[in-house]
């Protein structure tokens, strides 16, 4: 398809550099599309000026300093030009003829182009203005030659109407294929532009308000500092010179006006500097992104229970006989000194036991479990559990700005991690002070828990180790895996975990995936995917016995088609494992946020990744399972 469009667009300069006219096309952002060789030999043009690109008033600009509009005063050469431009944004049909300074005369005929812009065909027509005089001067003497002149010029009119058909044709296939090319790449999920060297947009496919939320679409001309805003303008910037230096850059930031994470490629064009342009590609991978993290989570949960695990065994055992042996010498009554450095033994190895359970804990297998949860009840049993493990002197507020309906989080798994940064913060404040969490939803892509206090804040070295296992403030009261087993629940479930200090204290930031669930009060029709014929029979019957009605598929592509030919699908229920190199994780990963409640089933251990993930992306239920359990998990999961 590219080779014929090129090839298309060959022919047609080929055949437009072999007419006599000089000939131009603009369109309506005043940027050349098309000229021929004429054009640029009739008026002396550079280069730059005749490449697809150039900037009209640029042109105007330069024939006037060559003077050819006549003497313009230099104090009105830019009124002169932005007078041009004026009447080209309001372009309508015209035929003149002037006389240029070197003596020519040339006929300019132009005509607008139904997608805006407009072609401007230029005629040498001195031979017939020679004529015209001589005609007046020697009208009596030369009426032979007035009918040859009539002659020529009666077929030099018939060669300009077979040149406008040619205009004409090549104004069409020029529109044809505009059309289809930017109705091609404004279907992408994906920003394509073009920057120019002075890093104005030449062209974009209006796609970047999908992208990067925020922004406008109509962009074309605009700095890309501009566009985008200067944070985000900051972050591309080192890689956007690179790349007019001409050097090609992948890369991925987080933006800040969408809270959206951005993955941008920069290609240079062909154009060697310095008119070199840059062809940029921007996508939206906040949930790849979100995804990617939780996986890379699970894989350091897995590493790290393969080394910690032999060593806890031991360690255990070894603890085990401490104990035994402090307490045999407890009781053989020896002297009260003993005593006391047996019971500071014995809490010693407490402790340590202690801390082997808080290690299975960080390192077992736990994949999370969603549930709709009313923020406002979950708050207020959130002040209930923690306000007894407050002095006095310390105030706990909890201000809660979450609306819309219930959200599908974890709650055990939210509770344990807000727990323990409300007790760091306890501990950060000494006797004193005031701990705040905040609950929000940030720009429909993210829930926010932030919990700041007004103790002594973060340290430098803190704000780098703080998330680090054993790292700790505390010497020997701490174990230095509160914020670490935070770090581990959060990027599990896909989220991320910031730390920073206030203008009073210090504050821990936990991000998480923002889900919604989706009432199904009434049977309706249910998507079945599974792709054991026993089983898949055996679930059709629970749910027709609850009242719904079924469709099947095996695998995820069978699925899809179902999704998107038959309306009216209220519920899809997938097995993880199908038939097929694609799995229900797959099909879930691919759907969109808003589109029918989904849920996953599987027999898959906690600890296999399919689970994890599977378990973070949508309510899961493991086999095997009865018609009322799998009855009361359809109904629990989408209500609150």
């Amino acid at each position: 398809m590219e080779s014929n469009s090129t090839t298309t667009q060959a022919m047609t300069i080929a055949g437009l550099n072999l007419i006599q006219q000089a000939l131009s096309i603009y369109d309506s952002d005043l940027k050349l599309v098309v000229a021929n060789e004429r054009f640029r030999e009739m008026f002396s043009i550079p280069d730059h000026l005749t490449s697809p690109g150039a900037d009209f008033a640029e042109t105007i600009a330069f024939l006037v300093e060559r003077g050819e509009y006549g003497e313009v005063p230099d104090g009105e050469k830019d009124a002169f030009v932005r007078e041009r431009v004026e009447r080209a944004l309001a372009f309508e049909a015209h035929y003149f003829e002037r006389q240029r300074n070197n003596g020519r005369w040339v006929s300019v005929e132009g005509s607008p182009l139904p997608e805006g812009g407009w072609v401007a065909v230029y005629t040498d027509i001195t031979a017939a203005k020679r004529q015209e005089a001589l005609l007046r001067a020697r009208s009596e003497e030369l009426s032979d030659q007035l009918l040859q002149y009539a002659e020529e010029l009666s077929a030099t009119n018939r060669q300009l109407e077979s040149t406008v058909t040619a205009l004409e044709e090549a104004k069409r296939q020029l529109t044809d294929s505009e059309a289809r090319t930017r109705l091609t790449t404004e279907m992408m999920p994906a920003h394509i532009a073009h920057v120019g060297p002075d890093r104005r947009y030449t062209y974009s496919n209006r796609r970047l308000s999908a992208v990067m939320p925020g922004r406008s679409s109509e962009i074309v001309g605009s700095h890309i500092r501009h566009a985008l805003g200067e944070a985000a303008f900051r972050e591309i910037r080192p890689h956007l010179e690179t790349a007019f230096e001409g050097t090609p850059s992948v890369f991925e930031f987080n933006d800040l006006i969408s809270s959206r994470r951005i993955r941008v490629a920069f290609t240079p064009d062909a154009e060697p500097a310095p008119r070199r342009g840059v062809y940029i590609l921007s996508m939206d991978i906040t949930e790849e992104t979100q995804t990617r993290a939780a996986l890379q989570q699970t894989r350091r949960r897995e590493l790290a229970a393969q080394m910690t695990s032999g060593l806890a065994h031991d360690f255990s055992n070894l603890l085990t006989i401490i104990l035994g042996l402090q307490s045999k010498l407890g009781r053989m009554g020896l002297p009260s000194e003993a005593s006391e450095l047996i019971e500071a033994t014995l809490g010693a190895a407490r402790r340590g036991g202690t801390l082997l359970n808080r290690i299975a804990d960080m390192t077992g297998h736990r994949a999370p479990q969603l549930q709709p949860t009313d923020m406002t009840v979950f708050l207020n049993d959130l002040q209930t559990l923690a306000g007894p493990t407050l002095p006095e002197g310390i105030e706990l507020q909890i201000r809660n700005q979450i609306t819309g309906g219930p959200i599908l989080v974890d709650p055990g798994m939210v509770q344990d991690s807000l727990l323990n940064l409300i007790l760091n913060a306890r501990d950060a404040c000494g006797g004193a002070g005031r701990i705040t969490l905040e609950a929000e939803l940030i720009k429909d892509t993210w829930v926010n828990f932030a919990v700041s206090d007004t103790g002594t804040g973060f340290s430098d070295e803190a704000l780098t180790h703080a998330l680090d296992p054993f790292f700790t403030t505390k010497g020997g009261e701490g174990s230095g895996l509160g914020l670490a087993m935070v770090y581990d629940m959060t990027k599990l479930a896909g989220g991320r975990i910031t730390l920073d200090n206030t203008d009073v204290g210090g504050r821990v930031t936990i991000q998480l995936p923002l889900r919604r669930p989706r009432p199904t009060d009434t049977p309706g029709l249910v998507l079945l995917v599974e792709d054991n014929a026993d089983l898949r029979s055996s679930i059709r019957d629970m749910l027709t016995t609850a009242g719904h009605t079924v469709i099947e598929a095996t695998a995820v592509d069978e699925a899809r088609t179902l999704l998107d030919q038959v309306p009216g699908i209220t519920l899809l229920l997938s097995d993880i494992s199908l038939e097929g190199e694609e799995t229900g994780v797959d099909l879930i990963r691919a759907l969109p946020t808003d589109g029918v409640p989904s849920f996953l089933m599987t027999s898959l251990p906690q600890s296999h990744p399919l689970y994890i993930e599977g378990a973070a992306r949508a309510p899961l239920l493991r086999k095997p399972f009865t018609a009322d359990q799998l009855s009361a998990f359809l109904q629990s999961k989408v209500t609150s």
